[in-house]
């Protein structure tokens, strides 16, 4: 399996034939390797609503003819727009054709704002639990710290987490450390940082102060084997 960063926070997946993307915001990002027009995804997996992570979700599952996982109203939203999307919530776990996915709480927002400005409601944010192959990914989506973390680690053998460190809008790096200590992860990778000057962080610092051989800023593009 075969985990990549694309920078913010987009995160791709490819296990089993199948290509799965977290949050796909490409096009108005500064701070990916990835060109939307060419991303290829069989799933896509959204945290929240937010346009710096719903992104290019519009372009790339009708192009690709993707499904979308999402909280509730998010699922609802992007539905009648015509994507195959599907509904989940906090708690709630089910399994697909290329694996499990749960979602968990998260402390954020939730919202999406249309080009005429308007502002969409999408439900709660989240987290999410992916699970293929008896391998376990976490993507914390955006996020202060909470301590039902040390549950989602007690309850899951998570073998790779997805931190946001960017301060600001999420957990900076001082509680991003405390939940990667409480997550027990075996492997930790920062995220949600850099894209803009208000979420500038230093992700090597980061990754060097996560327990020894734990923690990894992967520059866009760069993977991980699981």
């Amino acid at each position: 399996m075969k985990v990549s960063y694309h920078g913010h926070a987009v995160v791709k997946v490819e296990a089993n034939g199948k290509t799965i993307l977290f949050d796909p915001f490409i096009s108005d990002n500064g701070n990916t390797d990835l060109d939307a027009d060419q991303v290829k995804a069989d799933v896509i997996l959204l945290t929240h609503g937010h346009n710096d992570h719903v992104g290019d979700t519009f372009e790339i599952a009708k192009r690709n003819d993707a499904q979308v996982i999402a909280p509730f109203e998010l699922a609802t939203y992007l539905g009648n727009k015509g994507l195959n999307a599907h509904p989940m919530y906090i708690g709630g776990g089910h399994e697909f054709e290329f694996g499990h996915v749960k979602f968990t709480q998260a402390f954020h927002g939730s919202s999406y704002q249309e080009e005429d400005g308007t502002i969409v409601y999408t439900g709660m944010p989240t987290g999410i639990l992916l699970t293929i192959d008896g391998k376990t990914i976490y993507h914390a989506g955006d996020t202060g710290l909470f301590s039902d973390m040390k549950m989602i680690g007690e309850r899951n053998d998570i073998d790779l987490a997805f931190l946001p460190i960017g301060d600001n809008f999420t957990m900076g790096p001082s509680d991003a450390l405390v939940a990667a200590e409480w997550l027990q992860a075996k492997q930790v990778v920062p995220v949600h940082y850099n894209t803009f000057d208000l979420i500038a962080q230093d992700g090597d610092a980061f990754a060097h102060e996560v327990k020894p051989g734990k923690g990894h800023a992967l520059k866009p593009g760069e993977s991980i084997d699981l």
